[in-house]
């Protein structure tokens, strides 16, 4: 049955119950899968139960491509190679620790799966205390639809990353181009700035070497005055000394035009 939610997909797939005589606890008449969609993938809870009723959840995950068992235990090595027994057979599979503090996950090889689907009893030794075990009823559908869902989730989450990717990769160019253009105008600027104080420096400059010219220009005439001054000074002092307080005698008149002295020879 599918079911589609603003949560997500939920699979709920349902089979009858087979139980060892055993492993009573825990197993009613019927056993359900939920497929709950995560991020990239898909996953299942399942709850192994001992014999004196204690809990042990696992989950099951899948992108498609793989399926794991997701299990939290705390004194995990980084790397281990552990067994899970199927109807009681074991299947050895590697499991690393991930960056959370006591979970690890089992990557589950096929062989492993097929028992898996085919299997009536999944027990665990290692995982609690006391051996844990669970009913696989359900298991053959319900792993299929596990990757099935995974699939489904996996190709959508690399469609949204490769469009995230694009829109990072355009505002990553938007933003190189912005700074390109944004040190083009600040380059731009920088010389407008630089022609604009060269010219105010040039201006400065011309304004103070034409002031100094005026400068000079006055003092030479000033220089120039002051020696007309001295020489007149001089010289009307001089002509005083000479004449005294007395006026200078007048100058002779010219002889009146028209004299005319006559020649006379020898």
């Amino acid at each position: 049955m599918l079911s589609l939610g603003a949560g997500g997909v939920l699979l709920a797939l349902a089979g009858a119950a087979v139980a060892g005589p055993s492993f009573g606890a825990g197993f009613g008449a019927g056993s359900v899968w939920a497929v709950t969609p995560e991020d990239a993938a898909c996953h299942t809870d399942l709850e192994l139960v001992s014999r004196s009723g204690a809990v042990a959840p696992i989950t099951l995950i899948s992108d498609g491509d793989h399926v794991a068992l997701r299990f939290a235990k705390e004194g995990m090595p980084s790397e281990a190679f552990l067994p899970i027994r199927v109807d009681g057979k074991p299947y050895s599979n590697l499991v690393q620790r991930t960056g959370e503090e006591g979970l690890a996950v089992m990557n589950l090889s096929d062989d492993t799966l097929a028992a898996l689907r085919h299997g009536k009893v999944l027990q665990v030794a290692w995982l609690a205390d006391e051996a844990v075990s669970a009913s696989l009823a359900g298991a053959s559908q319900g792993i299929v639809d596990l990757r099935s869902c995974g699939a489904q989730v996996a190709i959508q989450h690399r469609t949204r990353e490769a469009e995230l990717d694009v829109q990072r990769s355009k505002a990553q160019a938007e933003a190189r181009a912005k700074a390109v253009a944004d040190e083009q105008l600040a380059a731009a600027r920088a010389q407008t700035a630089a022609a604009e104080a060269e010219r105010e420096r040039v201006a400065a400059e011309t304004e103070r070497t034409r002031a100094e010219t005026d400068a000079m220009n006055t003092r030479a005439e000033q220089q120039r005055a002051a020696a007309d001054q001295e020489r007149q000074r001089y010289y009307y002092g001089d002509r005083q000394a000479y004449y005294g307080e007395r006026p200078p005698a007048p100058e002779p008149e010219p002889a009146p035009w028209g004299y005319y002295r006559p020649y006379y020879p020898r």
